[in-house]
C-alpha cells in the first residue's frame, strides 16, 4: 500500500523539486510517508463548513497534514508547515482517521495542506469509501497547485477551499519565494471550478439543495460575530456545502492594493459562480516579527472594511466576512497529534 506511488522524482506541486522523498524530504519538507499532526472535529471555518461557530457538537473533520509547498513567512501554522511537526501514519491509518471523524459527527473530511501526500491521500479515501465512508471531501489549500496533481483529484474532493494570496508576484516572491503565485493559483482554482462547479448545499440531515437558487450566505460572518451567523440552532435550518469552491483571501497589514487587486481578478474570472472568504484573522506571531518586521501588527478595521466595500462594489454577492476579534492566536489549533 505504501508504495502507491513512486515518490522517487516528486514533482506533485509547482516547485517541482524532484527529489527522492523515499530517501529525502522535498521543498515541502515532507518525506514519502504520510506526516498527520492533528485530526478532530473544527470549528472555525466558515459556517456552510464548520456549522455555526457556537455549536460544538458536530464541525468540519480536519485532518492537518505535516509541511508545505509554499511556506509563507507570516504563516499561522508554522509548527507544521516549516517545522514539519507530526507522525507518521499508514494510508490505512489515514483511512481509519477519516472514518472516525465521520462516527464523531464530522460534516465533511477537511483535507488541510495536502498537497505533498496527494496519491496516498487518494488511496486512504479509496479504502475509506470501500469501508462506507459517505462524507463530502474538502480540500484545504494555499492555492499554490499544479493543475496535474489537481486532476488526479477529480471524482475525489468535493469541496475546493483554496487561497488567493497574492495578485502581485513581487509580493509572492518577498513572503513566499513563489513569484509565479498569481498564474498558478488562477489556474489551479480554475481547474477546481472545472471539477465541482457551482456550489451545493444540504439541509443537515436532508438532501443536497443546488445552490443558484436556494444560496443564502451572502456577507455571512465566518466566526465572530454570532448574531451575523446562525441564528437557530435548530438542524433543520442550517445549511452545509457539500460541493463547490470558496476562495479565501487574507488581508496583510499595509497591502489593501494586493487584496483589491486579488478580489478583482476572481470577480473578472469566475464572477459570482465561487463563493469568496474575506479574511481580517492575520495575527502576528514571533516569528513574522523577526523575519518581516513590516508585518507586524493586526490589520485595521477601517483597512478590512475598505477591502469589503470594494468586493461590494466589485459586484461580489456571495462572500463570508468576520469580526476584527478573529485576529487571535485561540484560533489557531494545537499541534499535538491529538486524533492521530
Amino acid at each position: 500500500m505504501e508504495d502507491i506511488y513512486q515518490y522517487k522524482e516528486c514533482n506533485l506541486c509547482p516547485r517541482k523539486c524532484g527529489v527522492d522523498r523515499y530517501n529525502g524530504s522535498g521543498l515541502c519538507g515532507a518525506y514519502a510517508k504520510i506526516k498527520v499532526a492533528r485530526a478532530a472535529l473544527h470549528f472555525w471555518e466558515e459556517p456552510c463548513i464548520s456549522g455555526a461557530y457556537e455549536d460544538k457538537r458536530r464541525g468540519s473533520g480536519a485532518v492537518f497534514f505535516a509541511g508545505c509547498n509554499l511556506r509563507c513567512v507570516f504563516c499561522q501554522n508554522r509548527e507544521i508547515s516549516a517545522l514539519v511537526k507530526g507522525k507518521e501514519i499508514s494510508v490505512t491509518r489515514l483511512a481509519d482517521i477519516f472514518l472516525d471523524l465521520e462516527a464523531r459527527g464530522a460534516y465533511n473530511i477537511n483535507l488541510v495542506t495536502g498537497t505533498q501526500y496527494v496519491p496516498s491521500i487518494i488511496a486512504a479515501i479509496d479504502v475509506a469509501r470501500s469501508r462506507g465512508l459517505g462524507l463530502p471531501i474538502l480540500y484545504n489549500s494555499s492555492g499554490y497547485e499544479s493543475a496535474e496533481t489537481l486532476k488526479m483529484l477529480e471524482g475525489y474532493i468535493d469541496i475546493y477551499l483554496p487561497d488567493y494570496k497574492y495578485s502581485d508576484g513581487e509580493l509572492a516572491k518577498k513572503y513566499s519565494k513563489a513569484a509565479d503565485y498569481p498564474v498558478i493559483a488562477m489556474e489551479a482554482i480554475e481547474e477546481m471550478v472545472r471539477q465541482v462547479g457551482y456550489a451545493s448545499y444540504a439541509t443537515v440531515g436532508e438532501q443536497y439543495r443546488n445552490t443558484r437558487d436556494d444560496l443564502n450566505i451572502s456577507m455571512e460572518n465566518m466566526s465572530g460575530n454570532h448574531d451575523a451567523a446562525q441564528e437557530d440552532d435548530n438542524d433543520e435550518e442550517q445549511l452545509i456545502m457539500t460541493r463547490g469552491v470558496i476562495v479565501r483571501h487574507l488581508i496583510l497589514p499595509g497591502y489593501k492594493r494586493n487584496s483589491k487587486e486579488a478580489l478583482r481578478e476572481l470577480y473578472e474570472r469566475f464572477g459570482n459562480d465561487i463563493c469568496y472568504s474575506i479574511m481580517s484573522q492575520y495575527t502576528p506571531l514571533q516569528h513574522v516579527c523577526e523575519s518581516a518586521p513590516e508585518l507586524n501588527r493586526r490589520i485595521t478595521k477601517r483597512e478590512y472594511n475598505e477591502v469589503v466595500d470594494y468586493a461590494l462594489a466589485l459586484g461580489i454577492e456571495n462572500a463570508f466576512i468576520q469580526d476584527m476579534d478573529t485576529a487571535k492566536e485561540s484560533f489557531i489549533p494545537d499541534f499535538d497529534e491529538t486524533g492521530v
